[in-house]
């Protein structure tokens, strides 16, 4: 069947194939051609979509046990992040980080290491992993952490699934009080005084800015910084006296039915809208504080079913990409004026920092990382190539979850580890095996 990640581009033909009984896996997985595991779907290009055949995870949706004493949860990799949020959080219980939807699984967090607005502090998803179990290429169970299997646990967190097929995980779960978030928005004039801001801020359990890439002139990249804070239950009664202390997810309040004509969110309307956020939320260039439930907080977008619907039928492409430190605010500065020298306008901008990877082929890096949206065009894919350029100069790379178009020597330059991982690929057997639409566009 035809099989896309989120942003629906690129499309390919996969043999899709499911099962759900752990035991049976191995000799299923033996009897497959070159393929790739899969989660909800929600890596936004191909690394989901297998070479010839992909292998569907979510019948993997068993929570196993749970160890209060340590705060450790063993699941199966199919378990989707929001089963666990609604599971243990009215218990008192929340995962150590967060992405930006809770409608992924388990093992896609693994592969992709996915980070949150807590990177800064806490690392990356792998960082909370204790252990998992892989079934290698010749259909072998391995258990792998930190002291069992060192190299691949340290090459399948941030590997894209291009190691082995995980079966269950262990992590971390932390302690909270309540459900609540103490949310500080800071307004910023401009791109470097939302990098200064962040900087300032760096102390903060969560902090991410979203940035106006439309303004011009003295406010071109104006942006609304929201540090965040699990709230005490005193801060909670304090505040809001009879709200609950785990307030329920709000779940899909709003769905986009059909795919949303192009000339709808055009540059103009885009304007407009970026225009009135700002206006609304900046309270006149002053701080404020407020109490917001946590959904509210890390996963805006999941109240609307179907956003990526908002981009038309040719489907949209996430670029993420991550810039050292010492380089960030003249890179971003620039990319900033080769998008504001185009006619394509990415729909959202998101500014975060990072801190140190975990995995060998992890994303993150000490550095300030920017995601942006653009619906799919013929003009989009020259400009993507030029943000490319000043990215690997600087010695960024981009992610490859979000990826679906970058040229491999780009990817090659960003990963200092590509050559050790493609070693242990061969080591177990995973080449010509294991192999996504990613790793095969990518010559991984």
């Amino acid at each position: 069947m035809e099989l896309s990640g989120w942003g629906r581009y690129p499309r390919h033909d996969s043999l899709l194939v499911a099962a759900g009984e752990p035991e049976k896996l191995a000799s299923l997985l033996r009897g497959l051609p070159a393929y790739v595991a899969r989660g909800n779907g929600r890596a936004y290009g191909d690394a989901a979509v297998g070479a010839e055949a992909t292998f569907d995870t979510t019948r993997l949706n068993r929570m196993r046990r749970f160890d209060p004493a340590a705060g450790l949860l063993t699941v199966e990799a199919g378990v989707l992040f929001s089963d666990i949020i609604e599971s243990f959080l009215p218990h008192g219980w929340f995962p150590p980080v967060v992405p930006g939807t809770r409608f992924v699984t388990v093992g896609g967090m693994i592969a992709a290491d996915v980070h949150g607005k807590n990177h800064h502090r806490d690392g990356g998803f792998g960082e909370h992993v204790e252990s998992f179990r892989l079934i290698l290429p010749s259909g072998e169970a391995v258990l792998c952490s930190r002291t069992d299997n060192p190299d691949l646990f340290r090459a399948t967190v941030g590997g894209m699934g291009l190691t082995g097929t995980m079966v269950e995980a262990t992590l971390r779960m932390n302690r909270v009080e309540t459900g609540w978030i103490r949310q500080r928005t800071l307004p910023a004039g401009n791109l470097a005084e939302a990098l200064a801001v962040l900087d300032r801020n760096s102390t903060s359990s969560y902090s991410v800015a979203w940035i106006d890439f439309l303004a011009r002139g003295r406010s071109r990249g104006r942006s609304l910084v929201y540090l965040g804070e699990h709230a005490s239950l005193e801060e909670v009664r304090s505040a809001r006296s009879s709200a609950p202390t785990f307030p329920p997810g709000t779940g899909k309040t709003f769905s986009v039915p059909m795919d949303v004509p192009s000339f709808v969110l055009n540059r103009h309307a885009l304007r407009m809208f970026n225009a009135l956020k700002f206006a609304r939320e900046s309270s006149g260039g002053r701080e404020t504080e407020d109490l917001i439930p946590w959904d509210r907080y890390f996963f805006p977008l999941d109240g609307l079913a179907g956003w990526n619907r908002l981009y038309g039928c040719r489907g949209f492409l996430q670029y993420q990409c991550v810039v050292p430190h010492p380089q960030a605010a003249s890179v971003l500065g620039e990319i900033l004026e080769e998008i504001s020298a185009s006619a394509e306008a990415p729909f959202l901008a998101v500014l975060k920092t990072l801190g140190a990877a975990t995995g060998l082929m992890s994303f993150p890096m000490p550095g300030v990382t920017l995601a942006l949206d653009f619906p799919v065009t013929e003009k989009v894919f020259p400009l993507l190539d030029r943000l490319d350029r000043l990215v690997s100069t600087a010695g960024g790379r981009l992610y490859l979850a979000k990826d679906a178009r970058q040229r491999p020597a780009i990817f090659e330059e960003g990963y200092a580890g590509l050559n050790a991982f493609r070693e242990i690929r061969r080591t177990i057997g995973a080449d010509g095996k294991l192999a996504s639409m990613l790793s095969k566009r990518l010559a991984i």
